[in-house]
This record gives C-alpha cells, structure tokens and sequence, in this order.
C-alpha cells in the first residue's frame, strides 16, 4: 500500500520503518524544520562558544525486549549512550537527544516543514493532493481529533480522553561551572527537573543547564509572557545555587503544550474499513519507549490487515 504518516516523531518513524520493511511505500510528513519533536535539541550561540540543550525528553529507558534490542542497535551505531544521573538504565543520544529520531528519519521519505491541517477521504486518502491508500496520525492526542473528526469519531473521542501535560522549559548558558555536586535534580519547588545538560556524554560546549518547570506550575502560568517564566525559573535555580554562581550568559524559553500524557492502554488504534491510524505515547505511556511501541503495534495491526486482504484476493 502507499500510506501517508502524519507526524515524524518517535512512534510516526517507528510505524513507518516497519512498515517499510513489510514492503509498503511511506510518506511521512511533519510539520517541524527537521527531527526531533520532543526529543529535541536546541543551539544557542554564546561568546563562549554554541551552547546545545536537550529542551524536551531528558532521557530514555528501555524494558520492552523488542525496544531494548531497537536502544542496543542504535548503541551500536553511536546513536545513544548510557547516563548515570538518571539511573542505571538510562540512556540519551548522542551528541544530541534527537539522535536516534535523526537516524530513524534518514532512511525514507520524510517532508519537513509540512503542517497537516486536513486530509478527506472517498476510498482514498488525500493529504496535500496526494493519494493513499491508507494514512496515519501520529501526534499529539490534542492534535488528533480535529484531522479525524470527519473519518472516524470513536478515535477521535479517544484522542479527547488524553489529557496532556504542559512544561516550561528555560535554557540557560553560563560562564562557569555551577556549583551543584550532580548533573540532575528534581523537584526545586516550581522546578519540577533541573539537568545539566553539558555534562551528558559528547557534548560540547559551554555550562548549559536545562531548567523544566512542574507541570502544575506550568499549567497555572501556561499563557504567561516568556521574559516572566525566564526569570522566575533562573529565580528559582539561583535560590537553590546560593551564594557564586557563575554569570548567565545566554538564554531561551520553550513552552510544551503537550509535554506528558495521561495515557490510555490501546496501544495503537486501526480501523481497517478505511485504513486509518493513530500511535503515539498517548496511546500507550508518557515515555520514548512506549510511543516507539506504539508505531511498531500500529505496524503490526496494518499488515495483519494487509495479509488478510491478500488472502481473500487469491
């Protein structure tokens, strides 16, 4: 089949490269400049130099034996590599978080800067004036119901039942050491996490830390100006820092609508009348590994559909 995927995020790449393998033709389509949705990275020139932050997912842990394989191949490969700060089994990617989404991506066809507002179907599935025989969703539960609505109301009622979570995020470069013994810290008050960032494994570059705000500090200050959020999360940090803290020399803000969902256990949804999908991890649980396992259950669902249509043709 030729199926259009909206979403390259982690459990949109994860579908499509199995789906591929099965041997179908895939378009996927995303509305960002390039990988990572939140398993992003962000740069930031300072005059120390470009500083890099992982601005979303912090890190990734593996228990599922199918994605504990997936993390070790991309070892292998360079892509991840393990970190300490947040436990025995955690990993991030290498040099960056979206690593492992970049590497994912660079074997199909993925069309960035593409926003994906409608898709129509009358036997096939239009989006952007191409045809397929079936599409996918893959992205947040928010951002689902207004493409399906039209197509298939019970998955657009599921969708509406995920609640997410939102986050502030700060980025903030420094010209020296902050004196905290650890590389991670959680709850700060309204810091929900605190990651030095430029100490995880090949990075480069200045003191960066990344400063994430509670989800119910971020869900209560959600409309707020940037410069605002700015100051009170660097407010925050220097309480706790206290007394030398080196100079901030360089800052961004990042607001996550949709940072963690309340997940369902559908693992992935697939009307097979119409051929129409959703992964994600708000199908499954608020973590890298189970929005991978959702693209590969939606995967699986597909071809089962696919093997059953190629019975009844012969």
């Amino acid at each position: 089949m030729r199926i259009g995927i909206i979403g390259a995020g982690m459990a949109g790449l994860s579908c499509a490269q199995t789906l591929r393998h099965q041997g179908h033709n895939v378009i996927v389509f995303d509305k960002g400049r390039g990988p990572g949705g939140r398993m992003s990275t962000r740069r930031i020139d300072t005059p120390l130099g470009e500083a890099a932050f992982d601005h979303g997912a912090q890190y990734l842990t593996a228990r599922d034996p199918a994605f504990v394989a997936q993390v070790e191949r991309w070892a292998q490969d360079g892509h991840v590599a393990r970190w300490s700060p947040a436990g025995p089994g955690a990993w991030v990617g290498t040099p960056a978080m979206n690593a492992p989404i970049r590497s994912m991506a660079s074997g199909g066809d993925v069309r960035w800067n593409t926003a994906i507002q409608t898709m129509t179907y009358d036997g096939k599935w239009r989006i952007r004036n191409e045809r397929f025989d079936a599409a996918i969703v893959a992205v947040p539960a928010e951002q689902v119901a207004p493409l399906v609505t039209a197509h298939d109301v019970a998955l657009a009622d599921a969708a509406r039942s995920a609640v997410s979570d939102p986050c502030w995020t700060v980025m903030a470069a420094f010209d020296g050491t902050v004196p905290i013994d650890r590389d991670r810290l959680t709850d700060l008050g309204i810091i929900g996490s605190a990651v030095r960032n430029s100490a995880k494994p090949a990075r480069t570059g200045p003191e960066a830390w990344v400063l994430q705000a509670s989800a119910d500090w971020s869900r209560a200050h959600l409309e707020d100006d940037p410069k605002m959020v700015q100051r009170a999360l660097l407010a925050a940090f220097a309480d706790h820092i206290g007394t030398g803290s080196p100079a901030v020399i360089a800052t961004s803000v990042h607001r996550w609508r949709y940072a963690k969902v309340d997940a369902s256990n559908h693992g992935a949804i697939w009307n097979a009348d119409i051929r129409l999908g959703a992964c994600g991890d708000w199908l499954l649980g608020p973590r890298i590994e189970a929005a991978w396992l959702s693209g590969q259950h939606l995967a699986e669902f597909v071809g089962s559909t696919n093997r059953a249509v190629s019975k009844q043709h012969l």
